[in-house]
């Protein structure tokens, strides 16, 4: 899983790929509707399409002599998956320095006297 999430994120990580994730999220699109929206080239397009195919992030169907790209859920899921265990891990650190924070709260001041 993770020479693949590795992969993935790596093609994903090129702006023009970023964008065409971004633009993907909300529903398929065909090859001319994502040349429109980016303002590049056809060819340029297709090559970012093909690389984000090849690394599993869209699909392809072919509509007559269009192909239409959408996103990958279950590659997009396995990204999902993976940044949520760190999501965890900084839920667990950001509990214990609350935790931290409010013993310190706590702890006797100069004086003697705990602190308020």
């Amino acid at each position: 899983m993770v020479n693949s999430v590795q992969q993935r994120l790596t093609v994903i990580s090129e702006p023009n790929r970023f964008r065409i994730v971004e633009l993907l999220k909300d529903g398929p699109l065909p090859v001319g509707g994502i040349v429109d929206a980016l303002g590049l080239g056809q060819p340029q397009v297709s090559r970012h399409l093909r690389l984000l195919a090849e690394a599993g992030v869209v699909e392809v169907t072919r509509r007559a002599q269009q192909r239409i790209y959408r996103l990958n859920t279950g590659s997009m899921r396995e990204l999902g998956d993976w940044v949520q265990g760190f999501a965890v891990l900084w839920s667990e650190r950001m509990d214990r320095l609350g935790s931290f924070l409010e013993d310190g709260d706590r702890a006797p001041d100069e004086t003697g006297q705990e602190g308020a």
